[in-house]
């Protein structure tokens, strides 16, 4: 058995490792950073643990709350279940570990951890976190910043061993978990915690950003932290120290959400448009134009997808060691699967055969819808965001797909389909307007959660407004197309990319920790 495989079984199978933060004893002096940091060699500008503080009250009655923060340990862990190639895995001592040498560097893990504890390591480019000092558990030591700890403040054990101090404070005393909305079960366990320090939300954000240590700005790919708004529901408590956060996909995954929808839509349209009746099967445009867009965009799509990757010599990996639960690999798959179709169906119509492409458009779409929707399941791996868990993202995305696949149809037929243009008018004017209808929907009904509130308003009101109004401009135009013609195209094209880019940043602004 090799190494990798030792750590993944754990030290002992029948142990669970748990940890116990005592925040009535923490003085927030930081020795457990600076200890973390020297033992596992992590870079400045990350950390697998830090201490957040929270000041509460007002002058002259106030008080600092202090939390020490770090990976959950959870044992059902989000990162694990959305890691593509098993970079995250759990071992059988409960502690969730991490494989460097398979790490792709997605950030798929970053995206569905609720707890913000996850970071890329700008030395090796590969995803880390806290781990409990797995190779000192394995040896019987204590994680360094248990050892150093002046206060006795972290504890680590064996919570299946009822003589262990973690066990009899877990199982006998008030302690308290974050995010237990998210159902992840977290092995660290926070004793004496104030809620304000807990709830990432509960707590303002200094004005300017000038934190206790340092000054803090939102600038591009960073999530603030505490709430962005001054009437928050605590009015008395103020966040004095924080790290900065990174949101974990930039502008690139809002592209591949577009160029994909692109690749999904330049097939669907014109097949609805035959099955319609108003574009023959023989047109130029089904024949030719729908499977070379697809296959066009299907290209960008991976080579930006591949472009955003940390390890983008490592994408192979994807296929060769597949973590099947992960959407990433289903969606690999999926869209590989559409491109065989796409290729497929070029090869008939080089060789004049039109009767087989009708035979295989009843694979090509449901791997064109599949393609189209997958990512509202990657994004709902994601649990940390909860603007992305709306059960009606696929079939919105599905909407989209058919508006731009039309959109780019009627640039097509302009030339090549005479009499369909028309007919791709109306499909565009009619998923424009569904579009406007789900995202009117989205942003006006109640929202389950306070992420998702702030997250929406972020998307109304805050930083992402002015994409998201042009985008609803853009697109409300387009819903006219059948007046004003193929000047529509163009407009629905760019008012969903913009409209993807503020969805999907908007979704991460919102502060985790």
């Amino acid at each position: 058995m090799d190494l990798v495989s030792l750590a993944r079984a754990g030290s002992a199978p029948t142990s669970k490792w748990v940890k116990v933060v005592d925040q009535t004893k923490c003085i927030g002096c930081h020795a457990c950073t600076t200890a973390c940091k020297s033992e596992n060699d992590v870079p400045l500008s990350v950390t697998r643990t830090y201490v957040k503080s929270v000041d509460i009250g007002r002058f002259p009655s106030v008080r600092r709350a202090f939390q020490v923060t770090r990976c959950n340990q959870c044992d059902d862990a989000p990162c694990v279940t959305a890691c593509p190639t098993s970079a995250m895995f759990r071992r059988g001592d409960g502690i969730v570990d991490f494989d460097k040498s398979a790490c792709i560097g997605c950030k798929a893990c970053m995206a569905a951890c609720p707890y913000d504890a996850i970071f890329i390591n700008p030395e090796d480019h590969s995803a880390e976190k806290c781990n409990f000092c797995a190779h000192r558990i394995d040896v019987g030591l204590e994680p360094a910043c248990v050892v150093v700890c002046p206060t006795e403040a972290l504890l680590v054990g064996d919570v299946n061993d009822p003589t262990s101090k973690v066990a009899q404070i877990v199982n006998r005393e008030s302690v308290n978990v974050r995010r237990p909305d998210k159902e992840t079960k977290p092995k660290l366990f926070y004793k004496g915690a104030h809620q304000a320090t807990l709830d990432p939300l509960a707590a303002r954000r200094p004005d300017g950003g000038l934190f206790m240590w340092s000054e803090q700005s939102a600038g591009p790919g960073e999530a603030p932290s505490g709430h962005p708004r001054r009437n928050n529901s605590s009015a008395a408590a103020l966040l004095s120290y924080d790290v900065t956060h990174r949101m974990p996909w930039d502008w690139r995954v809002s592209l591949y959400t577009w160029t994909k929808a692109i690749a999904a839509g330049a097939y669907l349209a014109p097949l609805i448009a035959a099955l319609g009746g108003f574009l023959a099967w023989d047109n130029a445009l089904w024949r030719w134009g729908a499977p070379a867009l697809a296959l066009a965009f299907l290209a960008i799509t991976g080579a930006v997808l591949i472009g955003d990757l940390e390890h983008p010599k490592r994408f192979h990996y994807l296929f060769l060691r597949p973590q099947w639960r992960s959407w990433l690999v289903r969606g690999a798959v999926v869209i590989a699967a559409y491109g065989g179709v796409l290729t497929l169906h070029l090869i008939f119509s080089a060789a004049g055969a039109v009767e087989p492409q009708k035979w295989l458009a009843v694979i090509g779409l449901p791997l064109a819808v599949a393609t189209a929707a997958y990512t509202a399941y990657l994004f709902a791996q994601a649990k940390a965001r909860d603007l992305w868990q709306s059960p009606l993202l696929g079939p919105h995305m599905v909407v989209q797909a058919v508006m731009v696949g039309a959109a780019v149809s009627v640039l097509v037929a302009e030339w090549v389909a005479d009499g369909a243009v028309d007919g791709l008018l109306w499909l565009l004017a009619g998923t424009s307007l569904a579009h406007l209808a789900a995202v009117l929907g989205e942003t006006t009904l109640t929202h389950p959660t306070a992420h998702a509130h702030l997250a929406i308003w972020e998307l109304v009101r805050g930083r992402y407004a002015a994409y998201f109004w042009a985008a609803a401009i853009l697109i409300l135009v387009s819903v006219f197309a059948p007046l004003i013609g193929i000047a529509a195209a163009p407009l629905a094209l760019v008012g969903l990319l913009m409209y993807e880019h503020a969805y999907v940043q908007a979704g991460q602004v919102v502060p985790l920790a």
